[in-house]
Parts: C-alpha cells; structure tokens; sequence
C-alpha cells in the first residue's frame, strides 16, 4: 500500500463519512517501528475549506490531550490533496464489538466491568472537562459522540475513549449528508437532539446510555428513523436497568438513572461526581476488578481475534513466510462446547470463565432460588467444598 511520509500504510480498517481509517506502520532511525493508526479525511471533505479549517482547530485541540483513558495524536499532516492525522494504535476493540459479541456467547455483561470501563471513560471526561489553556481559560471541551463506537478497551484491560475533538468537527459541519451520524443518534443527549448549546453534561448523558448498553445488552432509544429516535430521547420513558436484568445492585440503578435525567440540571454536575459514585460501589463491593481482569475478559471473548492479530504482525514481520492458519473472522474457542457463565470471585487473582449446560444452569438456578443465593455463591460453595474434600483425603 501507499506511504504517507514516514507511515507505511498497511491495511484498511475502517471507513467512516469522515475519513478513511488505515493501520499503519512509522518507522524512523535504526530500524525504529511503531504501529499506528492513520485517519485520512476522505476527498469531498478535503476540497471544502469550511470543513478543513473547522477538522484543523479540533484536531489541534484534540493533540493537546494527553491523558491514560484518551487515544494519544502523534500528527496532522497533509500528503497531496488529503489531511491525515496520525493516531495511537490500540490492540482491542470497542464497545460496539464488545456487547454483542458477550451477548452472543451468552454471556450478561459483568456489572463490575461495565462499571468499571465507565469510571475509566469518566476519568478522561472530566479531565477534558476541565482543561484550561495558558492562562488558565476554560476551553469547555466537549466530546460530542461518546459512543460504543469510540471507547475501545484494549487487550491489556485499558480503557481509551477515541475521537476527542474531532467528533465536533464531524457534527456540527453544516454541509454533513443526512444519514452520516446514523447509529450515534441513539446516543445523544436531549438537549443536542433539540440543538441546545452543549456542555460537559451532555456526555455524562451519552456515557450514561452506553452504560446502560452494557448492563441490560440492550439499545435505549430506538425508533424506525432517525426522528422517531430523537423523539424518543425527548419525550420517551426510560425504564430503570433492573425491569431488564434483576441483578442490577440498587446503586448502580442510582447512578445510571442519575446520569440519564433529562432535565441537565438533574444530572451529575461533573464526570468526577459520577466516577467518585461508581468507584465508592466497587469499593464496598464484594469483587472490584483490575484492568488484569478486564483483559481476561476480553481474552475470553475475544481468543480468536488476538490469535489472528498475532498471526498478522508476524507475517507483516517476516514478509514471503509461509502464514500458519487463521481463525475465520470472528471464530472464537467459546462458540463451541457448553454455554459459558461468568464467575466472578474476589479471591481469585484472574477472572474465570466455566462453561455450563443449559440443563446444568437450569439446576445451579433452583439451587440458588432454594438458598436465596446467587449462582455465583453456589458455583463457590460447590468448588471450595470440593478442594476441601480433596485436601481431606
């Protein structure tokens, strides 16, 4: 593929009304290399200077933020008639990926983990929030589409949430075709469905549906078009967490309840207050999860793909060799065998997943109904009495 300066670009992958997005590799001195992303703004966009100089400013404002849960920008350039941005590469996938691939395993999102990728996407939020220029001016940075789609969490259990900046860029051009943001819709706050100046609350109301996403695996609004949605976010009922999934804990049903007030007023004054609500539940929780966790997860749901992603780099690395054979797109070793359930156990340094029948689920079910326990706590009962037997003889 083509090169764009120092960047080698590798392969496609993905490709929005915005830009083009390419895997690339930088390579520099001493056979220095590092894997990036490249976002090439797509021709139509580049030949119009409203558009550019608006893309130009956010992603300059963008560049400046450098936070751990933030997608680092390295460089805006241009190559020809095209603009690029050169971004930080990271291995994982999104939430948009995430949800249903659990949801298809059978496998309800774990609360502590929705929980915890929120509080994570919650540090960055009001980070950006409150970051000031030289002289100590409020930019008022909002994000503008905080989406499934935009907060990736890598192999390794870290959270980044994507598109600072340029998202505003993307929304707010006026020349945007009807259709272009089509699957974000559903995740706007009221007051930018109604085109009401934004603030920094209007992503604790994105953030908030997402999570809501993840705990129930359902959509909020939905709607046959675009305005039936915004309809919907507007005038329509929102029925708490726990009417879909009953082991929703009564704080966390709070804090995403608070979070999706539609009056602005009502909700978190800042991402800090909700991140400060979120961590204070897992704290007193009886298991809080670590990013190590959180790649387990990812791990367990994902096996296929990281075999795949490992299968790439070494033949990119060695080129001419023959490749050993790759999964099918989206194969992985938990689509096969028993149903898998989530264990969670606070003892335990790594998360477990064991695999279980629908006929033996349906059994570990009446146990836990019979002892006004979890299945979780039965699933523990059974192993610790076990090892304790083994010990015994």
């Amino acid at each position: 593929m083509e090169r764009f300066g120092s960047y080698q670009l590798l392969e496609q992958i993905g490709v929005g009304g915005m830009a083009e997005v390419f895997l690339a590799r930088h390579t520099g001195v001493e056979g220095f290399e590092k894997d990036i992303v490249i976002k090439r703004i797509r021709p139509h966009l580049s030949a119009t200077p409203a558009f550019v100089e608006m893309f130009l400013a956010e992603a300059k404002l963008a560049a400046q933020l450098s936070h751990p849960n933030i997608e680092t920008i390295y460089d805006l350039g241009k190559i020809g008639d095209s603009f690029f941005i050169a971004m930080e590469y990271i291995a994982g996938k999104d939430l948009s990926s995430i949800i249903p691939r659990a949801k298809k395993l059978g496998i309800p999102f774990p609360i502590e983990y929705a929980v915890k990728i929120a509080s994570h996407v919650c540090e960055a939020l009001y980070w950006a929030h409150s970051k000031t220029d030289a002289r100590n001016n409020p930019l008022n940075i909002v994000h503008r589409d905080v989406s499934p789609e935009n907060i990736r969490v890598a192999w390794t259990g870290t959270v980044k949430i994507l598109d600072f900046g340029i998202a505003k860029a993307a929304t707010q051009f006026h020349e945007t075709k009807a259709g272009e943001i089509k699957g974000k819709v559903v995740y706007m706050s009221p007051e930018q469905v109604l085109g009401h100046d934004l603030d920094h609350r209007s992503d604790i109301f994105s953030l908030s549906v997402v999570l809501y996403e993840c705990i129930t695996g359902l959509k909020l609004f939905n709607g046959t078009n675009d305005l039936a949605v915004m309809n919907t976010i507007v005038k329509g009922k929102i029925y708490p967490p726990s009417y879909f999934r009953d082991d929703v804990p009564p704080q966390i049903e709070a804090i995403v309840m608070k979070g999706l007030e539609k009056d602005r007023n009502r909700r978190y004054s800042s991402a800090f207050d909700m991140h400060i609500d979120i961590d204070q539940f897992l704290a007193g929780h009886d298991f809080t999860p670590s990013n190590v966790h959180l790649s387990n997860f990812m791990k367990q749901l994902f096996r296929g793909d990281i075999e795949n992603e490992q299968i790439r780099r070494a033949r990119q690395q060695t080129p001419g060799a023959p490749p050993p054979a790759a999964r099918p797109p989206g194969e992985d070793s938990l689509d096969e065998g028993p149903r898998p359930m989530t264990l969670n156990v606070s003892d335990i340094s790594d998360g477990l997943v064991i695999g279980f029948t629908t006929e033996e689920i349906r059994i570990l079910k009446r146990l836990a109904a019979r002892g006004d326990q979890t299945i979780e706590k039965v699933v523990l009962d059974i192993v610790t009495h076990y090892l304790k037997y083994q010990r015994e003889t």
